[in-house]
């Protein structure tokens, strides 16, 4: 189903690493996001993630969702899809709008472990780095679920659920673009972020979601 842009505009706060803004770089405003939950603190001695600040959107029924296993929920009823945000950005704004995403989430009151990142072409810096000690080490982090987690579509399927998952369609074959987002959508609980072109986006969902 094709998703029409939003008019950013995000209502969140929360504790969690910080970044440095992107110059020269205008971002929406985005909307809402599921309910606000307790700040969770920012894991000591690790370099914060790089990023800015606007999206997303809150109702009363996002804030009523909770984070939950995939698959089915008891009684055999399938889990409510998560609501999807679309927010419009080129391919090289892609990361800095999802950074910014995730920077108001964590502000308006998102802890920093209901989020997860993926990036379908370039990592993410903080990857980047978090890799160069070891997967183990990297994997380890994700495990313990306390902090925003960023990843790549080659790798994210090894992710767990989060209530709020971010896509940044930074580049990639269209194939890994469709497997990024048909994933992201299976792994997020309560609210799906895509962060790129709406052209490429909405043909991609179609397909995929």
């Amino acid at each position: 189903m094709p998703l029409i842009p939003e008019e950013p505009q995000i209502h969140e706060s929360a504790q969690g690493p910080r970044a440095t803004p992107a110059s020269g770089r205008t971002a929406p405003t985005p909307r809402p996001v599921p309910g606000p939950r307790p700040a969770a603190p920012s894991r000591p001695g690790r370099p914060g993630p790089l990023r800015p600040a606007p999206p997303v959107q809150r109702t009363p029924r996002d804030a009523a969702a909770k984070p939950g296993p995939s698959g089915p929920a008891a009684g055999g009823a399938a889990p409510a899809a998560p609501q999807i945000q679309l927010i419009p950005a080129s391919v090289e704004g892609a990361l800095d709008a999802a950074e910014e995403a995730v920077d108001l989430l964590l502000e308006s009151g998102r802890a920093p472990g209901d989020v997860l990142v993926i990036t379908t072409g370039e990592q993410h810096p903080w990857a980047a780095h978090e890799l160069s000690f070891g997967e183990t080490s990297y994997w380890a982090q994700h495990d313990a679920g306390d902090d925003v987690f960023y990843t790549d579509a080659t790798v994210a399927g090894r992710a767990a659920s989060r209530p709020v998952v971010v896509v940044a369609v930074n580049g990639g074959a269209e194939a890994a673009a469709a497997s990024a987002l048909s994933l992201a959508h299976s792994r997020a609980t309560a609210l799906l972020i895509v962060c790129g072109d709406p052209q490429r986006i909405n043909s991609v969902l179609g397909t995929s979601v």
